[in-house]
């Protein structure tokens, strides 16, 4: 059964309370919808340029790659904005096929590093750190860039290749000043996660449409975890707002022929995705989907 979704009030009656991760006074932030607009008012909220959002966080301020701010916010989350901090040049010999390097992006215009996998070429280098912007790669300027962009441009470097990539580190705590004396909210949030309503959710679209939405049900969070599973492996990106696009363009479609037909001929048509990685998404929601009345077909 489709989600209810709920008349969204007024743009600039949904407000959101934002810190610098790094440390801040507490902002409150509206009229936006979706994630560029968001981040130019957090940044006109602090006198920054749009350009210095790495990303955001929810509800904490630590580098928590599970907390990533994507296409939708709780009502009452609270965010963390993670500016750009320390640059830094990096010298990498590829090693092995696949740096082992997970790749995102904001949104706006900066892909950054979401994870690092164990023992591999990236993990061994001391320089790379989940949440380091991806600035350029042998000079070629990477901002503006999506995630699958810089992803792919990693995958063709040839195995024993070197290159160079030029990145920025997340502004750590006291980097500029100091947290105020009271208790950060991030601290309080952690302490008494009950008071974080996740009953409804904001969902930010990238077509500008905002809704307000019941919080997901069980089987579109499972397979939503399924399909950004697979992004990462056929890949080397994570995007949970992509999966989620998958998912629900994959709802009233009756074969795999038909979803294919469906990702090649819109606005997904870019990700090139192969065959058996639409075969794979195909399959994944069909085993996690419930109350469906007749099965799909291969």
């Amino acid at each position: 059964h489709p989600l209810p979704v709920h008349p969204i009030p007024p743009r600039n009656e949904l407000t959101f309370h934002c810190q610098l991760a790094h440390g801040s006074p507490t902002k409150d932030i509206k009229d936006f919808a979706n994630v560029k607009e968001l981040y130019g008012r957090i940044a006109e909220a602090f006198g920054l340029n749009p350009d210095v959002i790495i990303f955001c966080t929810l509800n904490t301020h630590k580098l928590d790659m599970t907390r990533l701010l994507g296409g939708q916010i709780g009502l009452e989350d609270f965010i963390f904005a993670h500016i750009k901090g320390t640059p830094k040049t990096v010298s990498i010999i590829k090693q092995e096929i696949s740096l082992g390097l997970t790749i995102t992006d904001n949104g706006a215009g900066s892909a950054f590093i979401k994870r690092i996998k164990e023992e591999s070429t990236a993990s061994k280098n001391p320089s790379i750190s989940v949440g380091d912007m991806i600035e350029s790669i042998d000079g070629q300027s990477l901002v503006g860039s999506k995630h699958y962009e810089v992803a792919r441009m990693l995958k063709e470097f040839p195995r024993y290749a070197k290159f160079t990539m030029q990145l920025i580190e997340p502004m750590k705590a006291f980097m500029i000043a100091p947290r105020s004396k009271s208790r950060p909210v991030s601290q309080i949030l952690e302490e008494n996660p009950g008071s974080v309503d996740e009953g409804r959710s904001l969902r930010l679209k990238e077509d500008g449409v905002v809704i307000v939405q019941r919080n997901l049900s069980s089987w579109i969070l499972k397979a939503t975890e399924r399909v950004d599973d697979l992004l990462e492996s056929f890949m080397g990106i994570r995007d949970n707002e992509l999966a989620r696009v998958m998912i629900d363009l994959a709802k009233d479609k009756e074969t795999v022929d038909d979803f294919a037909m469906a990702i090649d001929s819109g606005s997904l048509a870019e990700f090139r995705f192969p065959n058996e990685f639409i075969i794979n998404v195909w399959k994944i929601i069909e085993s996690t989907q419930a109350g469906r009345t007749s099965s799909k077909n291969y």
